[in-house]
């Protein structure tokens, strides 16, 4: 993405995608396990149409990011969030970095993940193209 084509809340609510969604996983797949998450945001953003036209619609579409569901634990943590915490400081640069096209995609073209301890309907026969920490991620939409 070209840094014209996302606002400061575009960035504010990637990284909170990604602290929301990743942020146990740092400890176990460093920084690669908040890239990926990213990238799968960024993936949906650039496919457009059912995803939603910008970061902030495409993270926030009813029941795509757990971490932005009413009722999800995570919700109050992301909403609390603020570049004073290290972690959410670095998924905020993982998000920047991202949005700016300077950091690869390590999920050849993911737009979908779930964790490791769950299978949903979605993904039976589909094929993953990463496992990476307790995320498991596919190329469902060409």
């Amino acid at each position: 993405m070209k840094k014209s084509a996302y606002s400061r809340e575009d960035e504010d609510i990637l990284a909170k995608t990604i602290f929301g969604e990743a942020r146990g996983e740092y400890c176990k797949t460093g920084i690669s396990g908040l890239i990926a998450i990213g990238n799968v945001v960024v993936n949906r953003v650039n496919k457009g149409g059912f995803f939603g036209e910008s970061v902030a619609a495409v993270c926030k579409k009813p029941w795509q990011f757990s971490c932005w569901n009413v009722g999800d634990p995570n919700l109050v943590v992301i909403t609390k969030a603020n570049r004073l915490d290290f972690l959410f400081n670095v998924c905020h640069e993982v998000a920047v970095a991202l949005l700016d096209g300077k950091l690869p995609d390590l999920t050849q073209g993911s737009d979908h993940y779930h964790s490791c301890y769950v299978k949903p309907k979605w993904a039976e026969n589909a094929i993953p193209k990463l496992r990476l920490g307790k995320h498991v991620f596919y190329k469902l939409r060409p």
